[in-house]
């Protein structure tokens, strides 16, 4: 019997192992959609242990170093995506997201990514709005832009960047209000739409 186990371990052990970069990339994504954010950050680290080249390109471990409370590294993380993708204005505001709850909101601006080149709407606004120089009313006019199916896309996007940011702020009310927006009443099928729900379920606002 010992003999078994030990061989059966032996052998999950080299599957685990055996796993490839995308598998391990699909599970810590798959983890995250499940709002377990423990498991989501393992399963990143683990490809980073196995592959550390690839660090550039996480920012999914970024996202979900945040949510673990996990703030210096998910600072790191970003910072370190940064010189993979010099013109995402997401980047900039989640690396900010992390100082800011790492410090304060002084800290974040002052060492806030200048971005330029993303055309993305309303990334510009978001930019203004989390570097003290513009407005949340910006943020939604930009979205409202375009045809139907383009603003519920923007407004998916608005609402989770300025749910956010009041996070960082510290105004939970508007927090809540602008997240619940964005993972209701523009929920979309993308990596952002499904972090505006996480955001929900971890903070305990789907009950």
């Amino acid at each position: 019997m010992f003999l078994r186990s030990s061989l059966f371990l032996c052998l999950l052990s080299l599957a685990a192992f055996a796993q490839t970069p995308r598998e391990l990339i699909q599970q810590g994504q798959q983890f995250f959609f499940e709002a377990k954010i423990t498991e989501s950050v393992a399963a990143f680290d683990k490809l980073l242990e196995l592959h550390p080249e690839l660090k550039e390109q996480l920012w999914q471990r970024g996202l979900s170093l945040y949510y673990a409370d996990k703030f210096k590294e998910g600072r790191e993380q970003f910072e370190t995506h940064q010189n993979y993708n010099t013109s995402d204005v997401e980047n900039a505001a989640w690396h900010f997201l992390c100082v800011a709850r790492q410090s304060n909101i002084e800290n974040a601006r002052k060492r806030f990514i200048p971005i330029t080149g993303d055309s993305r709407v309303p990334m510009k606004e978001v930019h203004q709005l989390f570097a003290g120089k513009g407005t949340a009313e910006a943020v939604l006019k930009a979205a409202e832009a375009g045809d139907e199916a383009d603003r519920r896309n923007q407004l998916c996007y608005a609402h989770l960047y300025l749910g956010l940011y009041y996070e960082a702020t510290n105004d939970t009310a508007k927090a809540k209000e602008h997240m619940l927006k964005s993972a209701k009443d523009y929920a979309m099928d993308h990596y952002m739409g499904e972090t505006a729900r996480v955001h929900v379920k971890v903070r305990g606002w789907d009950k």
